[in-house]
Order: C-alpha cells, then sequence, then structure tokens
C-alpha cells in the first residue's frame, strides 16, 4: 500500500493567510517543507481521503491524480475538510472523458449533508457522476477491493466527526484526523478486533503544546496514544509512525518539529510525502 500526503495543514495552513506570528514568518522565510495547505491525503492513487479548499491546488501543484479517484472518504464536515462546491465541477458541462468513472463519496450523515444540495440540485447521480454514502463508526464497508472502517473521533460532535482504519492485501493503516485522545468506544473497539496497523498516522495540530489532548492532540498526545496501541498490539516497531495535521498555534516548524517527534518515534508529514508500507 502507499499514502501520499498533498495537504499537512490545519485549517488555517501554515504559514496563516492573515498572521505575522513568529512560527508563519520563519515558514515563510523557509519554504520547503515548511510551508502546509490544508490537509488531503490518498492511497493508492485510489482513495481519496477527504475535499477541502485546497483540492484544486493540489490537483496543479501536487500532482493529485482526480482521473483516478473513484472514492472519497470523508473525515467530517469542517470547511477545511469539506469544500462541496467543488464538487459541481463533475457536472456533465464541465467534466468530459468518455472513461470517466464515478465519484462514491463516503461519509457520515452530516458530511453527506454537506454534498447533498449540489448533487441534487445538478442532478449528479442521475447523470452517473457522483453517488452519495452514509456510513456509521464500527460498521466496516468495502470499495475498490479495500475494507475501511468509520472510527469515532474526539472532536466537535457537531461535525458527526470519524477517522479510518482501511485494509487490502493483509496490510492495514490507520488514519487519525481529526481527533484528540481517541475515544473509549473506539478503543474497546481495537482492543476487541485485535488489527495490526503497518502504518499509523495520527492529528498532532499542537505540536509542541502539552494541552492539546481533546479535539486535536499535540505530541506529548500522540505519543501517549502511540503507547496504548502497541500495549494492544496494534502497532510496533515496524509500523511506520507519522504524526500530521499542523496547525502554527503549535510553536514549531517543519524543521524544529522533526528532531522532536523522531525522539518519539514519529516520522514528521509534509505536503508531498509519499510512504510505502
Amino acid at each position: 500500500m502507499k499514502l501520499k500526503y498533498y495537504g499537512t495543514g490545519a485549517a488555517e495552513g501554515i504559514p496563516a493567510m492573515f498572521c505575522s506570528c513568529d512560527i508563519c514568518e520563519k515558514s515563510r522565510a523557509a519554504a520547503g517543507r515548511n510551508i502546509r495547505t490544508r490537509s488531503q491525503a490518498m492511497v493508492d492513487d485510489r482513495l481519496l481521503i477527504d475535499f477541502g479548499p485546497d483540492t484544486y491546488l493540489h490537483v496543479l501543484h501536487g500532482g493529485l491524480p482526480m482521473k483516478t479517484a473513484e472514492t472519497l472518504l470523508i473525515t467530517h464536515n469542517h470547511a477545511d475538510h469539506v469544500y462541496p462546491t467543488n464538487i459541481e465541477m463533475r457536472r456533465v458541462a464541465f467534466a468530459h472523458g468518455k472513461d470517466m468513472q464515478p465519484l462514491h463519496i463516503y461519509g457520515t450523515a452530516g458530511a453527506c449533508g454537506a454534498f447533498s444540495p449540489g448533487v441534487e440540485k445538478f442532478r449528479l447521480s442521475e447523470d452517473n457522476r457522483v453517488y452519495l454514502h452514509e456510513i456509521q463508526p464500527f460498521h466496516p464497508f468495502s470499495a475498490e477491493g479495500y475494507t475501511i472502517t468509520p472510527l469515532r473521533a474526539d472532536h466537535d460532535p457537531k461535525a458527526d466527526p470519524i477517522f479510518y482504519a482501511i485494509a487490502k492485501d493483509g496490510k492495514q493503516m490507520l488514519y487519525a484526523h481529526d481527533t484528540g485522545y481517541f475515544p473509549e468506544e473506539t478503543w474497546a473497539y481495537l482492543e476487541q478486533e485485535k488489527p495490526y496497523f503497518s502504518l499509523i498516522s495520527l492529528d498532532c495540530t499542537g505540536m509542541t503544546d502539552e494541552s492539546y489532548y481533546h479535539n486535536h492532540m499535540g505530541l506529548k498526545t500522540c505519543g501517549q496514544v502511540k503507547e496504548r496501541l502497541e500495549q494492544i498490539g496494534a502497532g510496533d516497531q515496524n509500523t511506520r509512525w507519522i504524526v500530521n495535521h499542523f496547525s502554527h498555534n503549535g510553536k514549531a516548524t517543519y524543521d524544529e518539529l522533526v528532531p522532536l517527534a523522531q525522539e518519539k518515534g514519529f516520522l514528521v508529514s509534509y505536503d508531498g510525502l509519499e510512504v510505502e508500507f
């Protein structure tokens, strides 16, 4: 399996549009991996995770292969993860190609509800362009040969948040964004099912800020989650442990975070990072 990160920032990105804090100024000056667009990732060039406002930017400058995306997994309906207006670009008048396959969007009721007005208004399902599939936490489903399990996230409950375990051909990964320390019902599910993950990607919005525990995590909480996952056998020294989804409020640039994360056994994601496992 392969995971590629196209965007690795939180809602405001780094540097934030209107911000001149120390982290944003240092990131602007250093550029490179210190620049972060809003979070989006793709598995095996097939499964797209989230559909935020930087999707078109990722197509133009990151090489995001939307042509091969037939499955879209939505974590929650916050604006940095769902930008539903762009789904209208799959209208017959705007997207051509005889071999175009429909896009299947999976999400909880809140996420599907964000896309519904555009899908209905422009008859995207009737034209075989977009289909919405409402899913529930802890109820696995299949798509393109993958077994996908939505897990309950600790995040704004109004956003109907989940994160995903994704399995295929004996490999399994965990993509856990946006979430704080996992809810106990999610821990109970993991302890019962006993999955082993070859790759685990954890929310690290707060970076060096140790107060990040609910809604988002910082590096300290990521370490606590890593320890518990190892205790239940969900990961070990052979797992690729990665932190992702960063805010300038976490008080570290990419260059500053790397050695701190390495001490806890984590790789720091950046826009364009591709990991095979």
